[in-house]
C-alpha cells in the first residue's frame, strides 16, 4: 500500500508539473515581444488589412484568458497550432523534427552511456592506477570543452573527409533505400562524435564515484573477505548498488535524445528539433517554440517519472 501510495503521489506530481509548464509556456510567449506581424513591414505591398487580417487568423484579437482556454483545449486534443513560418501544423513539423533527432540524438547517446560506464567502472576498481589516472583526465579533459568548440574543431580537422552538413547528399540521384541509409550514417559520424565525446566524460565521471562510494561500503569488504570473485563482485554487488545515480544519469540522457542538441545541430546544419527551434526563435515563430519546448517538457518529465518509479523498485526505503 505504502508503495502504490508513493507511485500515485510522483504521477500526481508529474501531472502538476505539466499544467504548470503548460501555463507558464503560455504566458511566456505572450509576454515576449514581436509575433506573426512583427517583420510584416518587410514584406512588400502589406497593408494594416493583412496585418489585421494575419492577427485575427492566429486568434491574436481575443482576449488572453479566452485565448488562454482555446490554448488549453486545443492542446488537450493535440492541436498545438499553426506555424508562422510555413502555415503547416505544428505538430507536423515536430514529428518530422523528431523524427530526424531522435537518430543521432539516441546513437550518441547510447555510445556516450556505454563508454562512459565502462570507463568509470574501470577507474574506480582501478583506483590509483595509470589507467585510472589517465582515463579521469582524459574524462574531465571532454567535459570542460564547449560542445560548440569540440564541435567546430571537428569540422575544421574532418570536413574535408567526412559529410559535414546535413543528413544526405543533395545531389544523390537514384539508388536503393540501402545506399541511402549509408549516406545518412556517413552525415551522423561527426555530430554523433561530438555528442558522445560531450555526454562520455560527465558519464565517467559519475560512475567513478558511485562506484567508488559502494566499493568503499563494510558489505563489499565482508564480501572480499569471503572470497567472492572479484568479478561477481563487481556486478552483482558493486554496480548493483551504484545503480542510483546511473538510472539518474540515464533518465538525464533520455531527455536529451528528445531535447537533442541545438549547438549540434546548427553546427553540423542537421534538420532536428533543435535546429528547428533554433530556426523558430529567429523567426519568432511562436506556436512552433510553444509545441517545441511542450513537447520537450512533457517527455523530460515523463522520463524523470519513470526513473523515480525505478528508484523504488532499486530501493523500497525511498518510498518511507
Amino acid at each position: 500500500m505504502q508503495g502504490s501510495g508513493y507511485v500515485w503521489k510522483r504521477v500526481g506530481f508529474a501531472v502538476v508539473t505539466v499544467f504548470v509548464a503548460l501555463t507558464l509556456n503560455f504566458v511566456l510567449f505572450r509576454v515576449l515581444p514581436g509575433g506573426p506581424v512583427s517583420q510584416i513591414s518587410r514584406v512588400p505591398n502589406a497593408s494594416p488589412a493583412l496585418k489585421q487580417a494575419l492577427i485575427a487568423q492566429f486568434g491574436l484579437d481575443k482576449p488572453l484568458w479566452e485565448q488562454y482556454l482555446l490554448y488549453l483545449g486545443q492542446t488537450l486534443h493535440g492541436n498545438l497550432g499553426v506555424s508562422y513560418m510555413n502555415r503547416q501544423p505544428v505538430f507536423d513539423n515536430l514529428i518530422e523534427a523528431f523524427a530526424n533527432t531522435i537518430p543521432m540524438v539516441a546513437l550518441g547517446t547510447i555510445l556516450a552511456l556505454v563508454i562512459g560506464i565502462a570507463a568509470g567502472v574501470v577507474s574506480a576498481v582501478r583506483r590509483g592506477s595509470a589507467i585510472d589516472h589517465l582515463s579521469t583526465n582524459i574524462a574531465v579533459l571532454f567535459y570542460a570543452f564547449p560542445t560548440q568548440f569540440l564541435g567546430m574543431m571537428l569540422l575544421i580537422a574532418f570536413a574535408g573527409i567526412l559529410p559535414a552538413a546535413g543528413m544526405n547528399d543533395p545531389f544523390a540521384i537514384g539508388g536503393s533505400r540501402w545506399d541511402a541509409f549509408l549516406d545518412m550514417l556517413k552525415h551522423m559520424i561527426l555530430p554523433v562524435t561530438t555528442l558522445a565525446l560531450t555526454l562520455y566524460a560527465e558519464n565517467a565521471l559519475i560512475v567513478r564515484s558511485a562506484m567508488l562510494e559502494t566499493l568503499g561500503e563494510d558489505y563489499i569488504l565482508t564480501a572480499k573477505a569471503k572470497g567472492v570473485p572479484r568479478g561477481r563482485l563487481i556486478r552483482a554487488h558493486a554496480l548493483r548498488n551504484a545503480m542510483l545515480p546511473i538510472v539518474t544519469m540515464v533518465a538525464m540522457s533520455l531527455g536529451a535524445i528528445v531535447t537533442g542538441s541545438i549547438l549540434i545541430e546548427v553546427i553540423f546544419s542537421w534538420p532536428g528539433i533543435g535546429r528547428a527551434l533554433y530556426t523558430a526563435v529567429l523567426k519568432r515563430d511562436y506556436p512552433m517554440l510553444q509545441g517545441g519546448f511542450l513537447a520537450i517538457t512533457v517527455v523530460v518529465i515523463t522520463f524523470n517519472l519513470f526513473a523515480d518509479l525505478i528508484y523504488h523498485k532499486l530501493d523500497p526505503r525511498i518510498a518511507t
